[in-house]
């Protein structure tokens, strides 16, 4: 008995072996950014019809999860709306693994507040002041005498790294400037499109991904005298947007040859297309 137990086992092993084998070369298990993971899940979708043995897995959550992901080697691409921290790629070394960064989009951070509010331009420097709680009331920046209910992604957000480092800490990355204490978190950026949607005092940010008439998009300005300019294709190619970013892939060097044609669709003219349908930029 206990030789048919032992026998039963290796045969488990065995197959287990035999499935894990198989899920490497034709699985792709791709995580993290919130702003990304619609547009991720469309070049999934188009990729899986040209590739129909690709077994595609695609979940969102924040920059942050998916870089924890990838150093724990628990997915095969990261969608990223920043660049890995020295920290984070110096862990993923101890683990094995070196990473490689490819820019697939490039993205504008629209600013946005309920279409109710008279509200529709900020300089930079007022967008700071708004987010660390120096300014808290709508009437000191054009709106109704009401306070200022601020909607902010989480922390593990990419999105909310770069808008403090580039708002908050006016692009000082070693700055100390932090959101004010009672910015309401929100789970994803979808969350605070649905905020901004049914309540007059919030003000939020999120990719272009997610504009919607249902929110108002503010005009941002650099500073004093220069012009407000709204967030689209032609103002972030153009760099005249003030909070535009990259978006990236990001792939183990010498990655499995299903990862590399992932990444190689969504830099072709058809992911790339679908990058400006799903209103982000194109890099090509």
């Amino acid at each position: 008995m206990k030789k048919y137990f032992y026998l039963l086992g290796c045969v488990l092993a065995l197959s287990v072996a035999a499935g894990c084998g198989k899920k490497s070369g034709n699985s792709i298990q791709i995580k993290g950014s919130d702003t990304m993971v619609n547009l991720v899940q469309a070049w999934s979708e188009e990729f899986s019809r040209e590739n129909p043995d690709a077994n595609m897995s695609v979940t969102g959550g924040g920059t942050g999860t998916g870089i924890a992901s990838f150093i724990s080697g628990s997915c095969d691409i990261v969608a990223a709306s920043r660049q890995m921290e020295p920290k984070e790629i110096e862990l993923a070394k101890r683990n094995g693994l070196e990473e490689k960064e490819f820019i697939v989009s490039l993205d504008g951070i629209a600013v946005v507040v309920n279409p109710k509010n008279p509200a529709g331009k900020l300089t930079v420097g007022q967008l700071r002041d708004i987010f660390t709680g120096k300014i808290r009331n709508w009437k000191e920046v054009g709106g109704n005498d009401a306070k200022i209910v601020l909607l902010s992604r989480e922390i593990n957000s990419g999105t909310h790294v770069f808008f403090k480092e580039h708002i908050l800490r006016n692009g000082n990355p070693k700055g100390s400037e932090e959101f004010a204490p009672g910015a309401l978190l929100m789970p994803s950026s979808q969350a605070i499109a649905d905020e901004a949607a049914q309540n007059t005092d919030t003000i939020g940010y999120y990719g272009m991904g997610y504009i919607s008439p249902k929110q108002k998009l503010v005009a941002v300005s650099k500073g004093p005298g220069m012009p407000f300019v709204l967030p689209s294709i032609e103002t972030v190619q153009n760099n005249t947007y003030p909070i535009s970013r990259p978006l990236y892939l990001c792939t183990q060097n010498n990655a499995p040859e299903a990862v590399a044609r992932f990444v190689d669709f969504a830099l072709s003219p058809k992911g790339q297309e679908i990058v400006k349908k799903l209103d982000f930029v194109p890099v090509k």
